[in-house]
C-alpha cells in the first residue's frame, strides 16, 4: 500500500463516519416546528434546547480533546456516537420538554466528543501543505450529511412526524457500528503513552481559558466564538422563521437547507483547497465574515421562495468557506498542540452554541426578523476583528489581481 493510500484511506472512512453522523441531525430540521407546536413550544424553547447542546460541548470539549491525546481519536469518536445515538433515541420517544432536553445535553456531550479527535484525527495524517484539503474535505462530509438530512427529513415527515427521529437514531447506530469495526486509530501508542506520562495537574476549562487567551492563537479562535454567535442567529431558527415569516411548507424548508448545504459542500470538497492557496486563510475569513453579514440582512427583504433559497444558497457558500479556513488556521498555528486546540476550537464554538441560540429564541418571540439584524451585526464584528489582526500581523488587505497587475 503506497503512503497516499495510507494517508486517504484513513480519512475516507473518517468521512463515511461524519457524514452519517451528520445526516441523524439533518433529517430533523424540517420538522422542529410542527414537532414543537406538540410541546406547544416557540422560537425560546428551540434557541435554549440548541443552547442545552452548546452547554455540555462547552464543558466536555476540552477534556475529550485532552484525552484523545491520551488514549487515542478512535475511541473518543466511537464514545461520541454512542452518545449521539442515545440522544437521538431519547429525543424521537420524548413525551414532555424536559426529555427534549436531557437529549440536548446528551447530544452536546455526544458531539464533544467527536469534533475534536475528528479534527485532531485529520491533523495526524495531513502535512501543513495538505492541511486545508483535508479539512475541506471533512467539512464537506459534514455538509453532505446535512444535503441529504433534511431532504430525507421531509419525506419522511409524510409517514409521520416522528419517522424521521427513528431513522435518525438508527443511522447514527450504523455509524457507531462502522467506527468500531473499520475506523483505525491514527495516533501511535508511543504519542499515547507520552501524553499519558506528563505528570503537570491539568488546569481547569476556566484557566484553560485563560491560557488561550495568552496563545498566538487567541484571535482564530475568538473568531470561532463569534462565527459561531452570529450564525445561530440564522441556523437556530431558521425553519421556525421559514414557518412564521414566509409560510414555508416542511418541504419547502428541506429545499433550502439541501440546496444551500448541496453548494457549500461542492465549495468545500472541490475548491476550498485552491481558494485557500490563491487567498490566505486570513485574507478569506475577512472577506466571508463580511458576506455572510450581508446576506442575512438581504433575507428580510423578500418572502418569494426562489428569492430565499437564492440568498441561503450564498449564505451557506460563504459559511462553508469560513469554517475549514478557520479550522486550517488554528491547526497550522496549533504545534504539537492538535488535541488541546481542537478541543478549545470546539470549546469556544459550544459557548457561541450557549449563547448564540439562547439570544436568538428570545429576540425572535420579541420579532421574527431581530435575530437576523443582530447576527449580521455579530458577523461585521468578526470582519472587523479579523482585519485588526491581520493588521497586526502585517498581512496586506485583499487586493484585486487588476491593480496588482
Amino acid at each position: 500500500m503506497s503512503i497516499q493510500q495510507k494517508k486517504t484511506g484513513p480519512l475516507i472512512l473518517l468521512m463515511v463516519n461524519m457524514f452519517i453522523a451528520m445526516l441523524g441531525i439533518g433529517l430533523i430540521i424540517p420538522i422542529l416546528p410542527e414537532f414543537l407546536k406538540e410541546f406547544g413550544a416557540g422560537g425560546k424553547t428551540a434557541g435554549y434546547l440548541v443552547a442545552a447542546s452548546g452547554l455540555t460541548q462547552f464543558i466536555f470539549s476540552p477534556i475529550v480533546g485532552e484525552l484523545s491525546d491520551k488514549y487515542g481519536r478512535k475511541k473518543m469518536i466511537v464514545a461520541g456516537l454512542a452518545l449521539f445515538t442515545l440522544s437521538q433515541l431519547l429525543f424521537a420517544f420524548a413525551g414532555e420538554v424536559w426529555m427534549l432536553y436531557l437529549s440536548r445535553l446528551l447530544g452536546g456531550m455526544g458531539g464533544a466528543a467527536l469534533i475534536p479527535p475528528m479534527m485532531a484525527f485529520v491533523a495526524d495524517i495531513t502535512t501543513d501543505e495538505d492541511r486545508g484539503k483535508g479539512m475541506g474535505m471533512l467539512g464537506a462530509a459534514m455538509s453532505l450529511g446535512f444535503v441529504v438530512g433534511p431532504g430525507v427529513g421531509g419525506f419522511l415527515s409524510e409517514v409521520s412526524l416522528r419517522t424521521p427521529l427513528y431513522v435518525s437514531a438508527a443511522v447514527a447506530a450504523v455509524a457507531l457500528v462502522l467506527s468500531s469495526i473499520i475506523l483505525p486509530e491514527t495516533l501511535s501508542k508511543e504519542r499515547q503513552l507520552a501524553a499519558r506520562a506528563v505528570t503537570a495537574k491539568k488546569e481547569n476549562i476556566f484557566k484553560q481559558f485563560v491560557f488561550s487567551a495568552k496563545a498566538p492563537y487567541f484571535v482564530p479562535l475568538l473568531l470561532v466564538f463569534v462565527l459561531t454567535l452570529g450564525l445561530m442567529n440564522f441556523e437556530a431558527i431558521f425553519p421556525l422563521y421559514a414557518d412564521a415569516s414566509y409560510n414555508f411548507s416542511t418541504k419547502q424548508i428541506s429545499v433550502v437547507i439541501t440546496v444551500g448545504a448541496l453548494v457549500g459542500t461542492v465549495i468545500q470538497a472541490m475548491l476550498i483547497d485552491k481558494i485557500l492557496r490563491r487567498f490566505g486563510e486570513v485574507k478569506l475569513i475577512s472577506a466571508s465574515f463580511l458576506a455572510a453579514a450581508v446576506c442575512m440582512v438581504l433575507l428580510l427583504l423578500s418572502s418569494n421562495f426562489w428569492y430565499v433559497l437564492g440568498i441561503s444558497v450564498l449564505f451557506f457558500v460563504f459559511t462553508a468557506i469560513m469554517r475549514p479556513a478557520i479550522n486550517t488556521l488554528l491547526s497550522k498555528m496549533a504545534g504539537n498542540e492538535q488535541g488541546f486546540v481542537a478541543g478549545m476550537n470546539n470549546a469556544y464554538m459550544s459557548v457561541g452554541n450557549i449563547v448564540g441560540p439562547a439570544i436568538a429564541g428570545n429576540l425572535f418571540d420579541v420579532h421574527i426578523n431581530i435575530p437576523y439584524l443582530f447576527g449580521a451585526c455579530i458577523l461585521i464584528g468578526g470582519v472587523v476583528l479579523s482585519m485588526i489582526w491581520a493588521s497586526r500581523r502585517g498581512i496586506a488587505p485583499a487586493v484585486p489581481a487588476a491593480v496588482q497587475e
